[in-house]
C-alpha cells in the first residue's frame, strides 16, 4: 500500500500495488501535475527498481516528453527511469503489459494519447492481470477523461494546486488537486496534498476533504 494521508481512509489503507489506478488530467493545462501526480506515486513505492515509462508517440506530441532531471523534486535517481517509446497504442499496451509482469519493478506508467480508447475494458483487465503478476505499481495516463467502463481499481482526475511557499515568498511546493471519480473499496473524493520532497510523503495543502458519491459504480460491479 501507498499512503497518501487524507484518502487513505476510503482506499482502506492506501493506494495499493498489485492493481491498475487511472490518471487523467483535469483539462490541457494540468498534463504536468498528472505525470507529476504519477512520479510522487513512483517514489512511494518500496522497490528502489526500475520505474518503466511507456509513452506512446502521439502522445508525446500532444503533451511533453518525461525529462529525467525532472524526477528530482520527487526524490527519483534519472538512472533509475526506463524509457519506451512505442508507435501505436496497441504497442504501448503490450509494452506495459510485459513490464507489468516482471518483478522487481517499482512502477509502471503508460501513457496513451488522448483518452486512450484502446485501453477498454478488455485490455484493462489484461494489465490488471499482468500486475497482479509482477507486484509493482500500475499507473495508465490518459490524457483526456475517459468514462467508459474499465478494470482499473481507481480513477484519478488531477489538477496542479497552490503549494505553500517558503519564508521569502518564493516558489510555492508541489501540490496537487485530487479528485477520485472511481474506487472500487469505497467512497470518492477531493483533496488538496502537497508534496513533501525531502520526507517523501503527502501532507494536507487544505483542511479537511470533501466526500462524494462514487460515479463509477456500475463499472466497478461489471468488473468485479
Amino acid at each position: 500500500m501507498l499512503r497518501l494521508g487524507v484518502p487513505d481512509g476510503v482506499l482502506k489503507g492506501g493506494l495499493s500495488l498489485s492493481e491498475l489506478h487511472e490518471l487523467t488530467p483535469a483539462g490541457p493545462a494540468h498534463h504536468g501535475a498528472a505525470l507529476g501526480f504519477a512520479l510522487a506515486l513512483a517514489a512511494l513505492a518500496p522497490s528502489q527498481g526500475a520505474i518503466v515509462f511507456v509513452q506512446q508517440d502521439f502522445a508525446a506530441l500532444e503533451g511533453a516528453q518525461l525529462y529525467g532531471l525532472g524526477g528530482a523534486p520527487f526524490g527519483i535517481d534519472p538512472a533509475r527511469f526506463l524509457l519506451v517509446r512505442a508507435a501505436t497504442p496497441k504497442d504501448a499496451l503490450w509494452a506495459m503489459e510485459e513490464a507489468l509482469k516482471t518483478r522487481g519493478l517499482a512502477a509502471i506508467i503508460g501513457e496513451l494519447a488522448e483518452r486512450g480508447e484502446a485501453a477498454d475494458l478488455t485490455a484493462t483487465r489484461r494489465l490488471s492481470l499482468a500486475a497482479q503478476k509482477g507486484g509493482s505499481l500500475a499507473l495508465l495516463l490518459r490524457q483526456y477523461a475517459w468514462a467508459e467502463p474499465s478494470a482499473a481499481a481507481t480513477r484519478w482526475q488531477i489538477a496542479g494546486a497552490l503549494g505553500a511557499t517558503d519564508e521569502f515568498g518564493g516558489l510555492g511546493a508541489t501540490a496537487f488537486s485530487l479528485t477520485l471519480t472511481k474506487n472500487r473499496r469505497g467512497a470518492c473524493g477531493t483533496w488538496v496534498l502537497q508534496w513533501d520532497q525531502d520526507a517523501k510523503r503527502f501532507f494536507p495543502a487544505l483542511s479537511g476533504a470533501v466526500a462524494q458519491a462514487a460515479v463509477d459504480r456500475q463499472a466497478d460491479a461489471a468488473v468485479a
